[in-house]
Order: C-alpha cells, then structure tokens, then sequence
C-alpha cells in the first residue's frame, strides 16, 4: 500500500461567517495573512523536494471556510494548483469547509478541479453542544450536506471536537456513531482547549466551564476511536497540531493539551488490552505479537505499557505478526 502525503496550504478565517466561542484561528495556526501564488508555489515545491518519489501526494487546503468563498476566489486557489495535478506531481485536492456552505454548483465545481476528500467540521452532532458553541449549524446541516458530499462521489471526512461546553462521553459517542451513519470515510479528533482571545476563554476565568482534564480527554477519545474503527472510518489525527503558540504556552490558556496527544491515547488503548496481564503470574515471560503499525503504541509512550508489564515479568518482548 502507497504512503500518502499531503501539502498543506493554510486560509486562516477565509470567509468563516461565525467565530465559534473556542476558535482563534491566527493563535492556532500561526498563519495571519492569505497567502498569495507566490507562496503556494513555494510551499508546494518546498514539500515536493522532500517526499519520497512513490507515494500518493495531495494538496490540502486548511483554516478557512473555503466553499464560503465566492466561486471567483476559489478558483483562484484551484487554478494555482492545476499544473501539479495535470503534470502528476500531485493526485489530488482536499479541503475543509463548513457544512452548511455546500451545496450542488459548489460539488461541481469541485470536481471539476480535481478535489476528491471534502471535510466537514461537525465538531458535534448535539444540537445543544452546537447551538452554545456558536457553530451556526445543526445536525441536519451536516447530514445534508454529507448526502450531497457522498452523492458526487467525494470522499466525505467528518470532523469531531470533544469536551466542548455541555458534551459528555455520552454526547461523544453519539457523535461518532453518526459520523459513521453520515458515511465518513475519515475523521479528525480534536481535544477542546481554551485559547487566549477567545469567549471560551472568557467563561473558563468567570468559571463557567471546566475543560477536560488529559485523563477525561483520552477517554473520549478513546470511546470515539473504537466506534470508528469498528465503522472502518479512518483517524487521520487526534489532538490539535503542536504550533509554537500552543507548545511554548503564550497563546493556550487552559486545556488538554500534548505534544504527543494521540501517543498517550494509543498507549492507554494498549494499556486497557494489557489488563488481564496485569496480575501475578507463574510465568515469567511474556511475548506479545501486535500489527507491525501498532508496534510503538503497544510499547507505549515513553515504554509505559513495557515498564508496567515488567513489574509482572522477567522479561517482555513484542514482536509484529504482519505477514509479508
């Protein structure tokens, strides 16, 4: 199977009509400014010059509400990139957007360029979480929208955010099962965090909302992750790309957040598997054969699964099954 790469190419705030109360896009991204084809080409070629000659690549644009734009500026963008996808340097266009800017002259338009992978971001499919975190669009938008996406033969991802203001576990799981139900094909995991300049900042220092601690985020994200792998629904991330801001604390305020977020969720995943070895036993060793994939996730971050499974064993050895 072809590794895939992907370019991606940032619009921060590009026609979003609302600003959702968790959502400073400048402080997430570090990008300010819409970045003109001067740049995407630099951007491009600058990716291209590092990725293996085999391998599927991809131009991804991210941030903004991209179909929010009028048809003119989005083409401005999907002009920019048609000689790489017409020279083959690239396979394809993928995009986030909203779900209520979709509708069937934006698909086809899509399509023509090439775009292939729409996300939405659902962020929730509560209507309560959604209506407080100033979204702008309900359940039914999204599951309109994804008919339409799915319908034009797009591959439809679905993005989810976890732990906004009044979700629960609950609430999460309800989500993912539907992103499953919509027909997603991938999604995304994100971690609520309270970023500076945001409402939600504002109702976290007046105390009006608590953020989930690192332990209740793996949680929920592990409650989601099972419902889509048995969905066959492809995590592409879970938690929020470690910009400076959020690394070196200047523009976080509150929240869950790791540098290595996913790791800390696949080790307790492994770690839960692990329990009923988790005892005393007459054995003294103990051989574990996982997915060559899974190989670092079932060691655990920081060899935590491997240090606790030696509290019960002389010796432990993992080794992959994978059959060539």
């Amino acid at each position: 199977m072809k590794t895939h790469y992907t370019i991606p190419i940032f619009i921060p705030e590009k026609a979003c009509p609302f600003r959702c109360i968790y959502c400073n896009q400048y402080n997430i991204t570090n990008h300010h400014q819409i970045i003109d084809l001067e740049e995407i080409n630099s951007t491009i070629q600058q990716y291209l010059r590092t990725f293996p000659q085999d391998g599927m690549k991809r131009i991804a644009f991210f941030g903004g509400t991209f179909t929010g734009m009028s048809l003119e500026e989005q083409n401005y963008y999907l002009d920019a990139v048609q000689p790489y996808l017409q020279s083959g340097k690239i396979e394809s266009i993928q995009l986030s957007t909203r779900p209520d800017y979709i509708n069937e002259p934006i698909l086809e338009n899509l399509k023509k360029h090439g775009v292939r992978i729409i996300e939405l971001g659902a962020q929730s499919l509560d209507e309560e979480v959604l209506q407080f975190s100033g979204r702008g669009h309900t359940v039914k938008d999204v599951e309109k929208a994804s008919q339409l996406i799915n319908s034009y033969g797009f591959t439809l991802g679905l993005q989810m955010m976890v732990g906004l203001p009044f979700d629960t576990i609950e609430k999460t799981k309800k989500t993912a099962r539907q992103i499953v139900d919509f027909g997603a094909k991938c999604t995304r995991i994100y971690p609520t965090l309270v970023i500076k300049d945001t409402f939600l900042e504002k109702l976290y220092k007046n105390g009006h909302y608590q953020p989930l601690t690192i332990e209740q985020a793996i949680d929920y994200s592990i409650a989601a992750m099972e419902i889509f792998e048995a969905g066959q629904v492809t995590v592409l991330r879970v938690g929020l790309h470690p910009s400076e801001g959020l690394i070196n604390g200047t523009q976080l305020v509150a929240g869950p957040f790791h540098v290595s977020f996913k790791e800390l969720v696949m080790t307790e995943q492994w770690h839960r598997r692990f329990l009923p070895f988790l005892q005393p036993s007459d054995c003294s060793e103990i051989a574990i054969a996982v997915p060559h994939e899974q190989l670092n996730a079932a060691i655990g971050y920081e060899a935590r699964n491997k240090k606790e499974l030696l509290q019960y064993y002389n010796k432990v050895e993992f080794f992959t099954d994978d059959i060539e």
